[in-house]
């Protein structure tokens, strides 16, 4: 209703703020014929809008359309006490707020409510231009409260896509680690993700810090270290392990990681396999 400008408001007759007796409800037998603002300032019921259940509590601010089919009841222990205004539009709508809000900040739209009552209670000199500019104010202040309440939830939907990214990367990276000597490739890994290489790509690295090549590789130097300080494997066997064909190529690479050869890290462990060590002293008992 932005597009509208005040004088298309069309003033209806039915407006109040009532306190509903215990016996209370609301049951149309037609569908509502115009715009009808409905607030609710105290008290606990339910409202059924086009076949929906929403619970009533303070707060709570509809606006039926034309053609909407209602019906209400309440807690006759907690009687509910509404303000209810119908008006009309001359012209068609370019945004029309919701059906359904509960308002957090209600003072100003109370205050507007308040105030347009009250101009129709009494003979008011411009009541009806006035209350046109007051019907102006309250739907600006339900479609800001809409679009405020749909940007919220997008944080909340894009925080829990966040989470689910970070989830699945960081399973992908834990894959890795596990299986270091795999064949693993940008299109494999980004398979596992269920993304596309593209963006698994661009959302390892804003996560890890790393590109997806570089990640492979340092795990597999980390790995390689791993094994020659502690199996007392070969060099040799270390990069069939971990998945290099070539191991010259394995040596350079493990070199430009660590900053020495496969061959220093196995000297400075000095450990070697189990059945060369009771060979060597065999040998040694014969001399």
């Amino acid at each position: 209703m932005l597009n509208l400008n005040p004088e298309q408001f069309i003033i209806k007759p039915a407006l109040a703020t009532i306190n509903c007796e215990p016996n209370w409800q609301w049951k149309r037998k037609a569908p509502i014929p115009n715009y009808d603002l409905i607030y609710i300032w105290s008290g606990k019921g339910n409202l059924r809008l086009n076949g929906k259940d929403y619970p009533l509590e303070r707060g709570t601010c509809f606006l039926f359309r034309p053609g909407d089919w209602t019906t209400a009841t309440h807690d006759p222990s907690n009687p509910l006490v509404i303000t209810y205004i119908h008006f009309d539009v001359d012209g068609e709508p370019e945004i029309i707020p919701n059906h359904y809000r509960v308002l957090e900040d209600r003072i100003h739209f109370e205050s507007l409510l308040s105030q347009y009552v009250r101009l129709f209670l009494i003979d008011t000199f411009g009541a009806e231009m006035e209350g046109k500019l007051i019907l102006k104010q309250l739907m600006i202040h339900l479609i800001r409260n809409d679009q405020q309440t749909k940007i919220e939830l997008q944080k909340d939907e894009d925080k829990g896509l966040q989470s689910q990214i970070l989830y699945t990367i960081r399973e992908v990276a834990n894959f890795v680690q596990q299986h270091p000597g795999d064949n693993h490739t940008v299109e494999s890994l980004a398979a596992r993700a269920n993304f596309s290489p593209r963006y698994f790509s661009k959302k390892f690295k804003e996560i890890t810090g790393q590109t997806i090549q570089s990640y492979i590789v340092e795990t597999r130097i980390k790995r390689a270290e791993h094994l020659l300080h502690y199996t007392g494997m070969s060099v040799t066997e270390v990069a069939d392990a971990l998945g290099y064909n070539n191991i010259h190529f394995f040596s350079r690479q493990f070199k430009a990681y660590t900053g020495k050869s496969p061959s220093e890290i196995r000297m400075i462990t000095g450990i070697q396999k189990p059945g060369l060590a009771k060979i060597t002293s065999s040998r040694r008992k014969n001399a």
